[in-house]
């Protein structure tokens, strides 16, 4: 089946144009699902203010430029994919742990508060937030991503590793599904050095959301549709 319906946002959202020069959108609201949801299908996502000593201040952002990774543009190198033979690639088997070791507050740059914590649990339950995760041949977890899927857009939040390659692994193994299932639009935020060597890009904002545009008008990749229980 499809990721469950939520109830419309209670918030309205500004538009990305309206951005600061920091990419900055609006400071606020709240992170039910609905809400969330409602923000990326505007080009924005959520990410607690730093710098304020104030981590509960929730911020709405849209950068400019947009980091994208396209998805026939993904760069390995044959150090890469001899990783990618050490590790097994898995969908949503361990979408807590991975979101878990994303937040763990010790990582350099850590961003993920306790309640983006919770508000992508619950957008997991409810079939929108997915983990990829790459399983060392012992079954134990060695890293990870995860994010958000609407349409043919697939969100990236965050990714981890503890075995040299394993995110890079994940993110292969991301992509390899997305191609698979028709998904076009990659969106990774800003385009890190890290992501640049795998091939992400920057886009200006109003470019990114015309492929937006495009990937909301697409199905669901079927590897993310929840199989039916009954």
């Amino acid at each position: 089946m499809s990721p469950d319906d939520v109830p419309a946002s209670r918030w309205d959202l500004p538009p990305a144009e309206s951005a600061d020069e920091d990419g900055l959108v609006a400071v606020g609201a709240d992170l039910e699902p609905a809400t969330v949801l409602d923000a990326y299908r505007r080009g924005l996502f959520p990410m607690p203010l730093s710098g304020f000593g104030r981590r509960e201040l929730l911020g709405w952002w849209s950068p400019d430029p947009r980091g994208v990774l396209p998805l026939h543009g993904l760069h390995q190198s044959r150090s890469l994919r001899r990783s990618r033979r050490r590790f097994e690639v898995r969908l949503d088997t361990a979408f807590d742990q991975v979101i878990a070791a994303c937040a763990d507050p010790s990582r350099d740059g850590a961003w993920i508060s306790p309640a983006i914590h919770a508000a992508y649990l619950r957008l997991h339950r409810l079939g929108w937030a997915h983990s990829v995760e790459a399983w060392t041949p012992g079954g134990d977890l060695a890293g990870g991503l995860y994010g958000v899927a609407i349409g043919a857009l697939f969100a990236g939040e965050s990714m981890f590793h503890r075995e040299t390659d394993a995110s890079k692994v994940a993110l292969v193994g991301l992509v390899e599904l997305l191609v698979a299932g028709g998904a076009t639009l990659l969106d990774v935020q800003w385009a890190t050095p890290h992501l640049r060597s795998l091939g992400a890009v920057d886009v200006p904002r109003g470019r990114y959301l015309e492929l937006l545009d495009e990937a909301l008008g697409q199905q669901l990749p079927a590897a993310f549709v929840r199989p039916c229980n009954g």
